[in-house]
């Protein structure tokens, strides 16, 4: 099932009920240093009373829902057998990829949680409780969601199909993201998740992750259409966008005046089976004029600009639908 960015309407509406009477004003200035906070290098710490929690789930939440849902539809497109029963999600804040998993993957029947943040698992739980697919309900009235640091509690776990390790890296000490990496790794029975934030910071804690893992035999599923060492340099890192739109109340909130937002994200998906091969990721929007269309693309060789002419009317048209993240089959 291909996943819409949009949120399910059972996450949606619990949200809509946590913000019924709530100050729209105090909920932007939470959510605007909250932002300053990320920007600066911070994690969730920060977020530690019942207004920070609200503030984040109603600007952060869509957002990152709407990356989980792109990576799990890569996941569709290279591991598509891929039927997970079990489910891990490291640093889960609120549910956000628990909802996204419960919807992508039916045949889920156990999710489990870990974070650090204990006003964030209180959310999560209440949303959970209150959901349309029994999976998440079970997990909410359980005892499946584990309230400590991710590394400790990762030690000795019971491996699960999909583990999924979503904006949390980020917040793990550098000195500790290779032992975070070789636990995530031991946890995973089928495929590992990894998604961080879209910054030259984010890619580079992805691709030192990747890179851990490849070395130990895993096989690489998405994004890279190959396990050979990223071709791209400095400036330049790969990450990727998915827009997603903007309610009036998420508007108002942001200060924004545009109805739909775009969240970049950096991620690699990994297996213990090999994945169906792609031969090429589009890694930035392609250009379209009139006479051409150019397109940036990873490819086993390394980056290729791509290049279709108007002229050649079926590569032309092709060439068209290619969005920014899409696997590609060349010709």
């Amino acid at each position: 099932m291909r996943l819409s960015p949009d949120l399910p309407p059972d996450l949606k509406a619990g949200l809509d009920r946590l913000a019924h009477g709530m100050s729209r004003k105090a909920i932007a200035e939470r959510a605007a240093a909250q932002s300053r906070n990320y920007r600066a290098g911070g994690g969730s710490q920060r977020i530690a009373t019942a207004d920070d929690v609200l503030a984040y789930a109603l600007t952060r939440l869509p957002a990152t829902y709407a990356a989980t849902a792109a990576v799990l539809n890569a996941i569709g497109e290279t591991l598509p057998t891929f039927r997970p029963r079990s489910m891990l999600d490291v640093g889960a804040g609120p549910g956000t990829v628990a909802f996204a998993a419960a919807v992508a993957f039916e045949t889920l029947v156990d999710i489990r949680l870990i974070d650090g943040n204990a006003g964030l698992r209180e959310l999560a739980l209440m949303l959970m409780n209150e959901a349309d697919r029994e999976v998440l309900r079970q997990a909410a009235g359980g005892q499946s969601y584990q309230h400590g640091d991710a590394v400790m509690l990762l030690a000795g776990t019971q491996p699960a199909d999909l583990v999924v390790a979503s904006y949390v890296a980020c917040e793990i000490r550098p000195d500790a993201l290779t032992r975070f990496t070789q636990l995530l790794w031991e946890a995973t029975a089928g495929a590992l998740v990894i998604i961080e934030p879209g910054t030259p910071q984010g890619y580079g804690r992805v691709l030192r992750m990747r890179n851990e893992l490849i070395a130990t035999g895993a096989h690489l599923a998405a994004p890279c259409p190959h396990g050979n060492p990223c071709p791209l340099r400095p400036p330049d890192w790969c990450h990727f966008a998915q827009r997603l739109p903007r309610s009036r109340d998420h508007r108002r909130i942001k200060g924004a005046d545009v109805p739909f937002e775009d969240e970049k994200f950096s991620y690699v998906v990994l297996s213990r089976d090999k994945p169906r091969p792609i031969d090429a990721r589009v890694l930035a929007p392609p250009k379209i004029t009139k006479a051409t269309i150019t397109a940036k693309l990873c490819v086993e060789g390394g980056v290729v600009m791509d290049v279709a002419s108007r002229r050649d009317a079926d590569t032309y048209r092709r060439r068209k639908s290619w969005r920014w993240g899409d696997s590609v089959l060349r010709e």
